[in-house]
């Protein structure tokens, strides 16, 4: 499979990049938005997941129907999404139907935000955020997360509070809106089958209005400390808990290796975390991730448990991350290696998964990194290098939150 890669900045500041395919079948299109929950005020938390929301209300050239109908007449596959860190907004269409999607998606990144429409949702993602609030995993990760970071902006929810989004208003929205969706703020990845010249011409007069304003994201380093606490809610029927300690950001060479290492503990299928707690029935989940970030990382690990269970399970996982130095071999480091590549080798062949990729490289790093560059340095990755990743990580400080129907005993 050849690929070939373009970059080009538009005079206003708009960035596209693309991986031309041609023996794809189709063409995925996404415009990443550096902004989310972490740049937000706190008095306007979830003003970017609410924002999301409202482009699909309708533009001065199309109503809300007319966005819904169009992307199904050109039977894309669409969505967005909305994070600590970005705002997303992409489609996969057939080829032919990339001009017309990249019109489409163009159009609604300029909504509206019709007082009428603005109310209307505002009730949806309230009612959102209570069907968050009774899901005991979100609840705990939202305690855990504020925890953590206390006053640093990764402390934000991206849903927002009921307060937050409560008292919102559309003025406050729009002026989020003009600061942080402007053309230097904004990434354009595309991937698949697709002419690169006619896909900058296309982004070209669909975006020639947009304007630069010098959004910049503001960086302050978190300030974690060794804590523990424990939440009680009689009508649970099972105990959760969740840890988390710092990581290598998406910067960090190091996110490699530190890839390796949460999938040797904390993969949901064949890690050590399954061996020690899944298999033997001591629980029903646990696993552990990294969360690499713009210029910081975590490692998060998450369990949930019979109540009865709760120490016992907690003891174990601890103690997996303690013994796991002296312990990690060749054999799991390679058999972890060749997962992930193959996972990201998958994603890689489909446009859409590439798409997304490349839009988050260029995000954070600025710069191209081909897939298989990015797997020969995944596959070079070795037992040294995981072991450092502990030393330079040693899984402090650490957060430890849990959720139950009893007070739990701690380790």
């Amino acid at each position: 499979m050849s690929v070939d890669f373009h970059h080009h900045q538009l005079s206003n500041g708009l960035t596209v990049i693309g991986e031309v395919n041609s023996d794809a079948h189709t063409a995925a299109v996404g415009f990443f938005v550096k902004t989310g929950s972490r740049d937000e005020d706190p008095a306007v938390m979830g003003v970017s997941h609410f924002l999301e929301h409202m482009m699909f209300k309708g533009t001065d050239r199309r109503t809300a129907d007319d966005v819904n109908r169009e992307f199904d007449e050109l039977g894309a596959n669409y969505n967005a999404y909305t994070t600590q860190e970005d705002t997303v907004f992409f489609a996969q269409v057939l080829p032919q139907c990339l001009p017309p999607v990249v019109d489409l998606l163009a159009d609604i990144l300029r909504p509206s935000l019709r007082g009428d429409d603005f109310e209307m949702e505002k009730k949806v993602i309230l009612e959102e955020i209570g069907m968050y609030e009774d899901q005991p995993q979100w609840r705990l990760q939202d305690a855990l997360i504020e925890t953590h970071f206390g006053g640093h902006p990764l402390a934000h929810r991206v849903l927002g509070t009921q307060e937050t989004v409560g008292d919102l208003n559309l003025q406050q929205m729009q002026t989020y809106f003009d600061h942080r969706y402007s053309a230097d703020n904004i990434i354009v990845a595309a991937a698949g089958n697709l002419q690169f010249d006619q896909f900058v011409q296309d982004i070209t007069v669909a975006t020639e209005s947009w304007v630069p304003t010098g959004a910049m994201r503001q960086y302050t380093d978190p300030q974690p400390i060794d804590y523990s606490q424990s939440l009680v809610d009689p009508k649970l029927a099972r105990h959760y808990g969740a840890l988390i300690w710092p990581g290598p950001a998406s910067q960090d060479d190091q996110r490699y290796a530190a890839a390796v290492l949460a999938d040797v503990l904390g993969d949901t299928d064949g890690s050590r975390l399954y061996w020690n707690l899944i298999d033997p029935g001591l629980a029903d989940e646990a696993d552990i991730s990294l969360a690499a970030q713009d210029q910081l990382g975590s490692f998060v690990a998450f369990f949930s448990c019979d109540p009865g269970r709760a120490k016992q399970v907690e003891a174990v996982l601890l103690s997996t991350l303690d013994d796991c130095v002296s312990s990690i071999d060749v054999g799991e480091i390679e058999r972890v290696k060749n997962k992930i590549a193959t996972d990201a080798t998958v994603r890689g062949e489909n446009p859409a998964g590439r798409m997304r990729g490349l839009g988050h490289q260029w995000t954070y790093l600025g710069r191209y990194i081909p897939l298989t560059d990015e797997i020969r340095r995944l596959m070079d990755v070795t037992v040294d290098d995981v072991r450092q990743v502990v030393t330079d990580w040693p899984f402090r400080p650490r957060t430890i939150m849990r959720l139950g129907p009893i007070q739990a005993p701690k380790n």
